[in-house]
């Protein structure tokens, strides 16, 4: 029998109360033991998904374990202080974990996708830029968000055009980060998360990846998921869309059959935007960014090569100029004269790659779109 998930939260919990103690050498040890337990789960995991999860999870109280080892060994060197002390201050500071800044990506720097760029206008940007006009009819002003799609469709690129277009501060916030910085805290670090991006006149807060961090709760017996799920629903239904500090949260997900279903309510996750494979028109813009500055022969023609590359992510494309790129590259190298990418160079590299979407992903993000309802995943 493996060891229970109760099991493993007392010895996490020891361990990390200890490290915030300062107990650094019984922290390394219930810590340790916390980390074993996890990997024993991790083999029993019903899906390859959640035995990734949990290794990461064995892996970050390891790396805890090491660090309260090392300040056990040294506890005049770098010393944290204690969390009491730093509550005593006003608070955990959580700007070591919080990265925000100002993109400097606008929807012109997107090749294509026009149809996605003026669903998000009409959701999301039209109510900021035109605030009177939206207080008028009664429409609210940030909110939630979900961007959904095959990987390497640019849902990040997006998110960051939509925090330029409306000139917010950016947070980005990987759900590893906040699970991790204070194990058995998570709960804590999404109120943070939130409360830091509420102090900014108007923030996009983006967490790619969302569904690690808000899975079906039906699937995940982890504790710390039952806490972590609740805490972010109660942060997306607390905005105050009337006040003048706007902040919309946008998630991504190539999955999102996978999230928990009560983030998809109304008064949550308002929109769901697909963003799909690039268009042709997009394919052939993207042809033009990645082998614009490369040496290409006459004979390339981006058109039959936009035809070619139909059902290719943008991500794919990138990888096929790199490769490429990379036959005369080799050829010079060798020895060889230097001669331009040929139309047989990029044909034969299309051979060796193709889609990395299957046809099959594509049926279930058209399900999700046309219901808009969570479809049951076929075996990963």
């Amino acid at each position: 029998m493996p060891v229970s998930f109760s099991t493993f939260e007392r010895l996490k919990s020891k361990g990390v109360a200890a490290y915030k103690n300062g107990e650094y050498l019984a922290a390394k040890s219930y810590l340790v033991d916390a980390a074993e337990c996890m990997v024993e789960l991790a083999e029993h995991a019903k899906t390859p998904e959640a035995r990734r999860q949990h290794e990461e999870l064995a892996t970050e109280l390891i790396d805890l374990a090491k660090d309260a080892d090392r300040l056990h060994k040294s506890p005049q060197k770098g010393r944290p202080r204690r969390r009491a002390e730093k509550e005593e201050e006003g608070g955990v500071d959580a700007s070591d974990w919080i990265v925000k800044e100002k993109p400097d990506i606008g929807f012109d720097d997107i090749a294509g996708l026009e149809d996605v760029k003026q669903e998000i206008r009409l959701k999301m940007i039209y109510p900021f830029s035109h605030p009177e006009l939206a207080k008028k009819y009664g429409i609210a002003i940030g909110g939630g968000v979900l961007l959904y799609g095959p990987p390497g469709t640019g849902k990040t690129m997006m998110a960051k055009a939509i925090a330029h277009e409306i000139d917010a501060t950016f947070f980005v916030i990987s759900p590893a980060q906040m699970l991790s910085k204070w194990v058995g805290e998570a709960e804590q670090n999404v109120r943070k998360l939130f409360d830091a991006a509420k102090a900014e006149d108007t923030s996009v807060v983006f967490i790619d990846e969302i569904e690690a961090l808000v899975p079906r709760r039906k699937s995940d017996s982890s504790t710390v998921m039952q806490r972590v799920v609740p805490q972010i629903l109660q942060e997306l239904e607390g905005f105050d869309r009337k006040s003048d500090r706007a902040l919309l949260f946008v998630g991504a997900t190539n999955k999102p059959w996978m999230l928990d279903e009560a983030i998809l309510r109304p008064g949550r996750l308002d929109a769901k935007v697909h963003v799909g494979l690039p268009d042709a028109p997009a394919r052939y813009k993207l042809l033009e960014i990645y082998f614009g500055d490369r040496p290409l022969a006459d004979e390339v023609d981006f058109g039959e090569l936009c035809d070619r590359l139909e059902g290719y992510s943008g991500a794919d494309i990138k990888n096929i100029a790199e490769q490429a790129a990379q036959i005369p590259f080799m050829e010079v190298v060798a020895g060889k004269a230097e001669r331009p990418i040929s139309r047989a160079d990029v044909l034969a590299v299309i051979q060796q790659n193709p889609p990395s979407v299957h046809p099959s992903d594509l049926v279930r993000y058209e399900k999700f779109a046309g219901t808009g309802k969570q479809q049951e995943p076929a075996a990963e």
